[in-house]
């Protein structure tokens, strides 16, 4: 259980954070209603040797699955995808459950986003013969081998007109997006992004070098944030935020 931090309330489990979102009824009519989740350590660390599983406690991984649940696709970059090694997006029967509970498909829809498409073939995720996957890219080749349902975008970096082939092509209301950092920084430079859910994980990393939730070049202006909620549990404090 979680303690509520803000607004005051009783204990909450995990799984009812992420329940009865209702994302895509939020969603602009030119694009889905996208959404954040990512971990960050107290010193700003979003990973450690480029996972997220050493800074991440039993309360966030139960948090990250029930809000695959709440969204019509997940999203993530080609470096996320390799890193963390994704697989099946919606991995329970229980979990597909409730998504169709919610009025969504039983298993999120995986968007991929590789300009380059430097992916492989063999990940667990394009292995899935029940996973439906669209990679956004800008490279004319296609995966071989794979056994998933893959569709192409080519896109290129224009991630505003991947929102609205989404929205139109592939009748997506709403995204939750797990990074990686650049990937959160081109979105939000694109003013894509409508909220932020972040785990503070109570740990220290270190190092200069490690990557923050979000990379590459500054923001043209600093993004506001709203605070929406905020629990605490395993040590750790988890946000929603609203983008403004």
């Amino acid at each position: 259980m979680l303690r509520r931090l803000f607004p005051p309330g009783a204990d909450v489990a995990p799984a009812e954070l992420a329940s009865g979102l209702r994302l895509g009824d939020l969603a602009p009519e030119d694009r889905p209603y996208l959404v954040l989740n990512m971990v960050s350590t107290v010193d700003g660390k979003a990973a450690v040797g480029g996972r997220t599983a050493p800074i991440s406690s039993p309360a966030d991984r139960e948090l990250f699955h029930h809000l695959r649940t709440q969204a019509d696709a997940v999203m993530a970059g080609a470096g996320t995808v390799r890193a963390e090694r994704y697989g099946r997006m919606v991995k329970t029967d229980e979990l597909r459950a409730k998504r169709q509970h919610e009025g969504l498909e039983p298993d999120a829809l995986a968007v991929v986003v590789s300009a380059s498409l430097a992916l492989d073939p063999n990940t667990p995720l394009f292995q899935e013969p029940e996973q439906r996957v669209v990679i956004a890219t800008e490279s004319e080749a296609e995966l071989e081998g794979v056994r998933a349902q893959v569709e192409y975008e080519r896109t290129g970096d224009d991630l505003t007109l991947l929102m609205k082939r989404l929205r139109t092509e592939h009748g997506v209301r709403s995204i939750l997006c797990e990074g990686g950092p650049t990937l959160n920084s081109h979105l939000l430079a694109a003013g894509l992004v409508d909220e932020l859910f972040l785990c503070l994980s109570a740990k220290l990393v270190g190092g200069g070098g490690a990557l923050t939730i979000v990379d590459g070049r500054p923001l043209v202006e600093p993004a506001p944030l709203e605070l929406m909620w905020a629990c605490a549990g395993d040590g750790d404090v988890f946000f929603r935020w609203r983008v403004g």
